[in-house]
């Protein structure tokens, strides 16, 4: 088999392991975003929310999901995307909605709605990057290979440098610009999200693609 058909975009069997896996993965990624963010970590100099490393998975995730399936199918895996967010935003309002057990503890009813509450104006922001972001990380992935782009690292990670810059942009400046200076930080989570899509995207998308395959080729073999 050459090396041309063996990285062009198939379409995956109805019962796909390998996409199955992958379709998991995401929609845990999508959900659980949203909580690591309320948490900085520190990286040598830089500060960046943690939620970055729920999203860098999506990327690499969605980047797998079009070099071995093809554009049209990681699309439709970042839509089907907003299904899991949306639900888990409409269920988190209705539990803070409703009122706490009388012999739960009011630092951990704090503390827990410290994490997990949210303004409308914070929700439609992460809505609204993660459609873009991802969106675009799988256009300019998807664009680079149909180009000629053979080396898979590099794609990946012009693809992730690329989308995380507009999530940056997009996040930020609809849920905070107005409520306090917003420059500052940008351009730090802008470094940040940009050093970590160069470092840990690339390695993540090779492993995904890999292990794909090999899932794909099992079921295949197993198959009568």
């Amino acid at each position: 088999m050459t090396d041309t058909a063996h990285d062009a975009p198939r379409a995956p069997a109805a019962t796909s392991t390998a996409l199955f896996a992958f379709a998991i993965i995401y929609g845990g990624m999508v959900c659980i975003a949203g909580v690591l963010a309320n948490k900085q970590v520190a990286l040598g100099p830089l500060a960046v929310e943690a939620g970055i490393f729920a999203f860098l998975i999506l990327v690499a995730t969605s980047s797998a999901v079009a070099e071995l399936y093809g554009r049209q199918i990681a699309n439709r895996l970042v839509l089907i995307g907003f299904v899991p967010l949306v639900i888990s935003m409409l269920l988190t309002a209705i539990v803070l909605a409703l009122p706490a057990a009388a012999d739960m503890p009011a630092d951990r009813q704090a503390a827990f709605e410290a994490i997990l509450a949210g303004t409308p104006r914070i929700w439609a922001a992460g809505i609204i990057a993660y459609g873009v972001s991802q969106m675009l990380n799988v256009t300019i992935f998807s664009w680079l290979k149909r180009e000629g782009g053979r080396l898979l690292w590099l794609r990946s990670a012009v693809a992730s440098v690329l989308s995380q810059i507009v999530d940056t942009l997009l996040f930020i400046s609809i849920a905070f610009y107005g409520v306090f200076p917003i420059g500052q930080l940008i351009v730090g989570q802008a470094i940040a999200k940009v050093i970590l899509s160069i470092v840990m995207v690339p390695l993540l998308i090779m492993l995904l693609v890999s292990i794909g395959r090999r899932l794909d080729a099992r079921a295949a073999s197993l198959q009568p």
